[in-house]
């Protein structure tokens, strides 16, 4: 039976700072779950202020005209939790700096900013003995951050896989369930309000990327930033592909990956990379559709598990802030100091160069003896295995006969080693196009 929080415990402080889609749902919640959200904090939660750019801008929750204010820094001096749901860099770093400086806990979202500047944040809120939290900075409802964190951290992570950008991840599946282009894809995650008027920061992996910065610090116990995470984007990426990867049984996905891998010296290292990927359609992640998200793992003794659940929106995203916020508030009620992330040693970053991947390459070829072998001896030479070979004839060539489409798959190997390959096939005369080259996971 739940009992009340105790009625002489004075009520904690808590100031919001941004009030757009997860803001606002977030003072909602607050206000309307208010007695719930004290009996399982151990204290009220009085929410003080919501600090916006403007006054009077419409909003997706009527809130009471006082609580509304455009002075951000009287409200994070006074608060004795600050959420920050303002996104980007500045002013939300000062703002965060300033309340833990006041000796606040602060909530956070702002992947952006911790893929960033997390590791500056980190430090202060250490010396401050106040607790950093921002579960929903990666993959929205899902319960990720905290099991990494606090489930796992007697076991040893080896890789993370992750579908972390609910945008992409529509595109996707609408060009792999209806067909359609890329353009079309993205037209319709706009009007369902999945893709913002400009996609840019989704298309281009850019937001995963930020994601995977913070998966990886924590599942290898080490501070990688942005600069760390070699990124692409699917804007590449054709009906065309994602046609030949359904007839080869395959679905293309915008991963965000971290591994444990070795360098030429035998040095151990963490990989981290986004790009867009062919799954098998028997993979997990492959049945993960529309705009939600997953994060699978792999580690040493609890073998494989899988997260998922709802990665993006106002309410879904509002839940993982105020298990945040209820955290913390646990922690400020019994004492204690604040948690902030688990470093406890140095394990360097490693270029794109050395992850072992697999590739599936698109060929346009000349359809005449000879041509296999060429392309097998380059591939040699390069000590790259092919592990499938699949032809197609074309009729009506440049000069009037037959080309042929070659899809190869090959066996794990040097990300290098793939590269070098690729771009020495490409040179032959007898290649007509590359096609595409697309990673390969999961087999």
């Amino acid at each position: 039976m739940n009992t009340p929080a105790t009625p002489s415990r004075k009520p904690l402080r808590v100031a919001l700072l941004g009030c757009g889609t997860v803001g606002s749902q977030v003072a909602r919640i607050l206000l309307e779950d208010a007695e719930n959200l004290g009996r399982r904090a151990g204290a009220p939660l009085e929410l003080v202020g919501v600090a916006v750019r403007t006054l009077d801008a419409r909003r997706d929750v009527d809130l009471p005209a006082g609580l509304l204010t455009l002075d951000a820094d009287k409200l994070v001096e006074d608060a004795d939790i600050v959420i920050e749901l303002m996104g980007g860099i500045e002013p939300a770093k000062s703002l965060i700096l300033r309340a833990i400086e006041h000796g606040a806990t602060v909530v956070s979202g702002n992947k952006a900013l911790f893929a960033q500047d997390g590791p500056a944040l980190y430090e202060q809120a250490d010396a401050a003995g106040v607790q950093l939290s921002y579960e929903a900075a990666v993959a929205g409802a899902i319960p990720i951050l905290r099991p990494i964190r606090d489930s796992l951290s007697g076991d040893r992570i080896t890789r993370v896989l992750g579908i972390v950008n609910g945008t992409t991840n529509y595109i996707l599946d609408q060009m792999d369930s209806t067909g359609a282009s890329f353009a079309d894809a993205v037209k319709a995650a706009q009007d369902l309000g999945y893709a913002e008027a400009d996609p840019t920061a989704d298309v281009e992996g850019h937001d995963a990327a930020a994601k995977a910065a913070i998966l990886a610090s924590l599942s290898f116990h080490t501070r990688f930033a942005l600069e760390n995470v070699h990124c692409e984007g699917i804007t590449a990426v054709t009906a065309d592909d994602i046609a030949a990867a359904a007839e080869d049984g395959y679905v293309i996905k915008l991963l965000a990956i971290a591994e444990i891998l070795t360098d030429d010296a035998g040095a151990a290292g963490i990989g981290v990379r986004v790009h867009p990927t062919l799954l098998p359609r028997t993979h997990p992640l492959a049945a993960v559709h529309g705009a939600f998200n997953a994060v699978f793992i792999e580690a040493e003794n609890a073998g494989e598990l899988m997260f998922y659940g709802q990665g993006a929106g106002g309410t879904p995203t509002a839940s993982a802030v105020l298990g945040d916020v209820i955290s913390a508030a646990r922690r400020m009620v019994l004492g204690g100091p604040g948690r902030t992330e688990t470093t406890t040693g140095h394990v360097p970053p490693l270029s794109i160069d050395t992850v072992r991947t697999s590739y599936c390459i698109g060929l346009e070829v000349a359809d005449q003896p000879g041509v296999l072998a060429r392309i097998a001896q380059i591939f040699a030479e390069n000590g790259v295995s092919i592990e499938t070979m699949r032809q197609r004839i074309h009729q009506g060539g440049p000069d009037g006969g037959t080309t042929a489409e070659l899809r190869i798959v090959t066996h794990r190997a040097p990300e290098a080693s793939l590269a070098a390959t690729v771009a020495q096939v490409a040179a032959l005369d007898v290649i007509t196009a590359v096609s595409s080259v697309l990673r390969v996971e999961g087999i």
